[in-house]
């Protein structure tokens, strides 16, 4: 079967369904991919599933930024009041190598000069309830557990109740699979990730703070141990604005011996060794940190079948300059609506065919090139100096941030897009990926 893998779907006869079970759409997962899908699709008038297996509210492992691009996605599904609730930052405090840069998001003529800090437990329940009142149906606790097939299609998911036990059927025309980054029900489909990609790592906990309100999320690029020694990776203390920070590390796996790294190791050593001002201990941790892997780079396949698209975590749509995932998540749940939304119009199902190329016009040429960094900056060594050297211009800094953060302009050509370009020409003559 090429649309469902054979020993992961039932079929339409194997289990009861009702006839009103017919969906114009089932969205998996209620995350940021799921839910901005579901509610671009109900606002288009199309009937949608939206399920979620934990119950509202839930928390993710997640640095809770929200960059430039991912607040313009969230103002244009009318959340600008929610959002201002929240801790608004202004850009990013870098330090390294005993120097400290406050850089403000660049002007973009597309995107807001600010970012905010929002809890996953909040945001996600926050989109839910808007697409909800777009009208999609919502039912949490709930988890797609097997792809139901018909004539050689996905035609819907068995869902099992996780409260009650209970399992039952939803027909649906079309599917979006957005349950993250382990994406079980993708791999039900047969979904696997390119392991020539980059993998991202990361852990996260909360501590308490007397600068839980700072309007600025803080980067250190240079990790070191106690003893001063130098370690892969890098860590981030982000404000929440309610009395917390949100704490962690990440690591790429393209830094050599990835795999020995510790990273509750590496947590404990990066709050011992952060600025004391921030109060950063074991007695003002909130709990255990979490962690988890994130595919990156566009590097999950395949991204869409003859009735399902894949979009946000579960297609491997994270940065690998900056392992930020939310606006992304976002961006490719709005271009999935949108597909699904002329294959509802036209009756043409083909238009899911396109979703890899639209995927890849938006987003190729950017993975591309961060990838080519990654993979550069896997020598320790070289991370190093390139962060020594950096953290020396804050000219070069602010072309770095454009470009590590996606907010390149497209209506003029600066030293950073100039930059950028040149990269860009470069690593589109070399090898894949």
């Amino acid at each position: 079967m090429s649309d469902a893998a054979g020993a992961h779907a039932t079929t339409d006869e194997a289990v009861t369904s009702r006839p009103d079970d017919r969906w114009d759409v089932l969205v998996v997962g209620a995350g940021p991919a799921g839910a901005g899908a579901a509610y671009w699709l109900a606002e288009r008038g199309r009937s949608v599933l939206l399920v979620e297996r934990k119950r509202f509210p839930r928390d993710k492992t997640c640095g809770d930024g929200l960059t430039p691009r991912a607040v313009r996605q969230l103002h244009d599904m009318g959340l600008a009041d929610r959002l201002s609730g929240h801790l608004r930052f202004e850009g990013l405090r870098s330090m390294a190598h005993g120097i400290t840069l406050e850089l403000p998001w660049p002007d973009h003529p597309d995107l807001p000069p600010y970012g905010y800090v929002v809890r996953r437990r909040d945001l996600d329940e926050m989109v839910v309830e808007q697409a909800v009142k777009a009208g999609a149906t919502f039912r949490p606790a709930t988890e797609a557990v097997v792809p139901l097939a018909g004539s050689g299609l996905v035609t819907g998911a068995v869902l099992r109740c996780h409260e009650t036990g209970a399992t039952e059927t939803a027909r649906a025309r079309f599917l979006v699979v957005a349950d993250g980054a382990n994406s079980r029900f993708g791999r039900a489909l047969g979904t696997s990730r390119d392991r020539r990609y980059p993998l991202g790592m990361a852990l996260r906990g909360y501590f308490t703070s007397p600068y839980h309100d700072e309007p600025w999320i803080e980067s250190h690029l240079d990790l070191r141990d106690r003893d001063g020694n130098h370690l892969p990776g890098y860590g981030w203390i982000f404000p929440v604005g309610d009395g917390t920070v949100n704490v962690g590390v990440g690591l790429l796996s393209t830094f050599s011996g990835w795999k020995s790294v510790n990273t509750s190791v590496l947590m404990d050593a990066f709050v011992a060794t952060a600025p004391a001002r921030w109060g950063l201990s074991t007695e003002t941790a909130c709990g255990p940190p979490t962690g988890g892997r994130l595919p990156t780079g566009g590097s999950v396949h395949p991204k869409a079948g003859p009735t399902w698209l894949v979009v946000g975590d579960a297609a491997g749509s994270v940065n690998p300059f900056n392992g930020e995932g939310i606006s992304y998540a976002y961006e490719t749940g709005r271009l999935a609506a949108g597909v699904l939304d002329e294959a509802l119009a036209t009756g043409d199902a083909m238009a899911l065919a396109r979703f890899p190329g639209l995927l890849d016009e938006t987003y190729g040429a950017y993975f591309r090139v961060a990838r080519a960094f990654v993979r550069a900056i896997g020598n320790p060594a070289v991370m190093r100096e390139l962060t020594r050297i950096g953290m020396r211009s804050r000219p070069l800094m602010e072309w770095v941030l454009r470009i590590m953060a996606n907010l390149l302009r497209p209506d003029e050509l600066g030293p950073a897009e100039v930059a950028y370009r040149v990269v860009e020409r470069l690593v589109a003559l070399g090898p894949e990926p």
